[in-house]
C-alpha cells in the first residue's frame, strides 16, 4: 500500500504511462509485471552452448523492451532485471570463477541512444561484468535480415581485447532471435582462449529460433 501512494504522488508530478500496456500512473502496471513472473527456458544453440531465457518476446514483454532500448524509458530497467538475474543464475549455478560478459553494443547504437540497455539491466540487477568483446566493423541492423543473413552480417563482427587463457565466462544478450550475435561472442572468445560456460538472455523471440538451429530442450 505505502508503495502504491509513493507511485501515485509521484505520478501528480512525473506522469507516466506503463511501457507495457499504457495504462497511467505506473512505469509498469501490475498486470504487466505478472507476465515477467515466468519460468525461465533452457535452450541450445548451434555450438551446443546451452542459453537460459527468461520471457518470451511477446505481448507487454515486448513492448517494455522496446520502450527500454528504443524510447528511453529506463525507468523499466529494474523490472526487467529481475528476470534477467534469474535467467542468469538458472545459467551458472554454484559455478565459482565464472565471469558475466555481456554483448557490447554498437557505437552507433550507443550515440542513438545516449546508453547500452543490456549494460544498464546488468548495473540494475548488481552484477560486475567484464568487458572484453569489441566490434570489428559496423553491421547491419538484425531485425532487418533473414535467418542466414543475420548469421553472415555478425561473422567476424566482434573480437577479445586480450588473450583470455583460463577465464571462464557466461555470455549474456538483451534478446535472442536466431541466435548469431552469442554464437559470434562465443567464437571471439574462444578464439582467444576462453571459456563458454554457457549464455542467458532476457527474453527470446520463439517464432524464430526453430528456422536457426536453436533447439529447445527443457523448461527449467
Amino acid at each position: 500500500m505505502l508503495r502504491d501512494a509513493l507511485l501515485d504522488a509521484l505520478a501528480l508530478v512525473l506522469p507516466v504511462e506503463c511501457a507495457g500496456c499504457g495504462m497511467p500512473d505506473r512505469s509498469l502496471c501490475d498486470a504487466c509485471r505478472s507476465t515477467f513472473a515466468v519460468p525461465v527456458q533452457r535452450h541450445r544453440l548451434a555450438d551446443a552452448t546451452p542459453v537460459f531465457c527468461a520471457l518470451d518476446y511477446e505481448g507487454p514483454v515486448r513492448l517494455a523492451i522496446i520502450a527500454l532500448k528504443e524510447s528511453g524509458r529506463t525507468d523499466v530497467a529494474r523490472a526487467l532485471a529481475v528476470p534477467l538475474a534469474r535467467a542468469m543464475s538458472a545459467a551458472m549455478p554454484g559455478a565459482p570463477g565464472v565471469e558475466t560478459l555481456p554483448v557490447p553494443t554498437s557505437r552507433s547504437a550507443f550515440r542513438r541512444r545516449g546508453y547500452d540497455p543490456l549494460a544498464l539491466l546488468l548495473r540494475r540487477a548488481g552484477v560486475p561484468t567484464a568487458h572484453e568483446l569489441v566490434h570489428t566493423r559496423r553491421a547491419a541492423q538484425q531485425k532487418r535480415l533473414a535467418v542466414d543473413e543475420r548469421t553472415r552480417n555478425r561473422a567476424g563482427s566482434l573480437r577479445a581485447k586480450r588473450r583470455l587463457d583460463g577465464r571462464r565466462f557466461l555470455l549474456v544478450d538483451d534478446i535472442l532471435t536466431t541466435g548469431s550475435t552469442l554464437l559470434e561472442a562465443a567464437r571471439a572468445v574462444r578464439a582467444e582462449g576462453g571459456e563458454i560456460v554457457a549464455a542467458a538472455a532476457l527474453a527470446y523471440t520463439r517464432k524464430r529460433m526453430p528456422e536457426a538451429g536453436v533447439h529447445s530442450l527443457n523448461v527449467s
